[in-house]
C-alpha cells in the first residue's frame, strides 16, 4: 500500500508507538495520586510537555493538552466568546476553515455574533488587505487557519496576529495550526498569536491528543471543563497519559528532523507537480505552499472514480477533508473553481514516510485515470 493521505492522519512513529505501550504497561499510574507510582507518572507528563512545548517553541506551563484539534479549536472559539462576549460580538473567520471552527461559528451565530467570513482568492490565500477591512472596534477574535487542509495555501499569521493586536488591541487571534505544526516553522512565543490549536495524528503521534497553547496574555481564559483542576484547573479529568506520551514523543522525533523532512517532502512535491504540468487533462488547483499537500483534479472524471482507480493501483488518496466526507468542498467553493473542477478532485498529502518511490507510483497511477478516461 502506497498510502498518500497524510493530512487525514498518519502513521505513528516507533517513538510513539513505544512511549504508549509503555505508559499502558509500565507507567500507567494517575498522575494525580500522591504515592511513589504516581509521582513518577506526575514527572513524566510534566516531561510530555515540555517536549511538546519545546516543538511548539512555547512556555511549558502555556501548553495545554486536549483530546485533539477539534476540541483544541472549540475551547479557544467558545472560550473567547465567553470572556469577551459582553464587550463585542463581532468575529472574523475565513470562509475556508475546518469545520472544527467553522461550525463553531455557526454556533455562535445562532447566539447572536455576528460572523463575517473573509473569502480567499483563486489560490486559497487570505490576504492581509481583507482582514484589514473586515476588522472593527467591536471585533472581540480572529482565527485563521495556518495551513489550508485542502489546497496547501499558507497563512501570513505572524502578520496578522500583529495587524489585528495594533487594530484591535483588545481581540484575540487564534490559529488552527493543525496542518502547519511540524510542517511549516514557527514558534508560538514570538507568531504573536494569542491561541495556536495542535493535534498528535498529524504528526506521527497518535488520535486522542492535541494541545492548545493559551498565551501568557490570556491568564484568565475560561476553562473547558470543571472538575479535579487537572491541566492547571483549565481542562479538568484524569490525563490521558497514554495518548499524551505518544504525542510528545512523535513531537520529539519528528522535530529533530524537521528541516530536513520539510525540505525533502517539498522537493517530492515539487517534482511531482513539474511531471503532472505536463499531462494533458490534469489540473493543480491552489497555493501548494505547505510541503505536504496537493489538490488535483481531472475534469471529466468524478473524484470517487479516480480515488478507485488509485485504490486498485495500492495507492490511498482523499477526496478533500476526511472530516467533511460526503459534502462538495467548501474550500474549492470559496475559491469558485468550476463545478466539473470540484467534482473532479481529490488530495495527496506527503510525509516524511513518502518516497520517490511512491511519487512515481502515483504519477503512473494518474497516467492510468487519463488513459481510462480516454479509452
Amino acid at each position: 500500500m502506497i498510502y498518500l493521505d497524510n493530512s487525514a492522519t498518519t502513521r505513528p512513529c516507533a517513538s510513539a508507538v513505544a512511549a504508549i505501550t509503555k505508559a499502558l504497561t509500565t507507567d500507567w499510574a494517575n498522575p494525580s495520586a500522591l504515592y511513589g507510582f504516581g509521582i513518577d507518572a506526575a514527572r513524566d507528563l510534566r516531561a510530555a510537555r515540555h517536549q511538546v512545548a519545546a516543538a511548539m517553541g512555547a512556555e511549558p506551563d502555556r501548553v495545554f493538552f486536549t483530546s485533539g484539534g477539534t476540541e483544541a479549536d472549540n475551547w479557544a472559539i467558545f472560550g473567547t466568546a465567553k470572556r469577551l462576549g459582553k464587550r463585542g460580538k463581532h468575529i472574523v473567520t475565513t470562509a475556508i476553515e475546518h469545520h472544527a471552527v467553522l461550525n463553531c461559528m455557526k454556533e455562535l451565530e445562532a447566539q447572536g455574533f455576528e460572523v463575517t467570513y473573509l473569502q480567499p482568492d483563486s489560490m486559497g490565500r487570505i490576504s492581509l488587505d481583507a482582514l484589514k477591512a473586515a476588522l472593527r472596534k467591536d471585533t472581540i477574535l480572529v482565527s485563521v487557519m495556518m495551513v489550508n487542509n485542502e489546497v496547501g495555501s499558507v497563512m501570513p499569521i505572524a502578520q496578522m496576529a500583529k495587524l489585528t493586536h495594533r487594530v484591535c488591541p483588545d481581540a484575540v487571534f487564534h490559529t488552527d495550526a493543525v496542518q502547519g505544526f511540524l510542517k511549516v516553522p514557527f514558534s508560538a512565543k514570538t507568531l504573536g498569536a494569542d491561541l495556536i490549536t495542535v493535534s498528535s495524528h498529524k504528526i506521527h503521534g497518535p488520535k486522542g491528543a492535541g494541545a492548545l497553547y493559551i498565551s501568557p496574555r490570556l491568564r484568565s481564559f475560561p476553562a473547558l471543563l470543571l472538575g479535579g483542576g487537572q491541566e492547571g484547573g483549565y481542562r479538568s479529568g484524569t490525563e490521558a497519559t497514554p495518548a499524551i506520551f505518544g504525542f510528545a514523543a512523535a513531537c520529539g522525533e519528528v522535530s529533530a528532523a524537521f528541516p530536513e523532512d520539510s525540505w525533502r517532502e517539498k522537493a517530492l512535491l515539487d517534482g511531482l507537480i513539474d511531471a503532472l504540468c505536463k499531462l494533458e487533462g490534469v489540473r493543480i488547483n491552489g497555493a501548494h505552499e505547505a510541503p505536504h499537500i496537493l489538490s488535483l483534479s481531472i475534469p471529466g472524471v468524478p473524484t470517487q472514480n479516480s480515488i478507485n482507480l488509485l485504490q486498485d493501483a495500492g495507492i490511498c488518496v482523499s477526496a478533500g477533508s476526511a472530516c467533511a466526507k460526503g459534502h462538495r468542498s467548501h474550500t474549492l467553493e470559496a475559491m469558485n473553481l468550476p463545478p466539473e473542477v470540484i467534482d473532479s478532485t481529490f488530495r495527496v498529502s506527503l510525509s516524511r514516510d513518502t518516497t520517490q518511490a511512491d511519487a512515481d507510483a502515483l504519477f503512473a497511477g494518474i497516467r492510468g485515470i487519463l488513459a481510462w478516461k480516454n479509452r
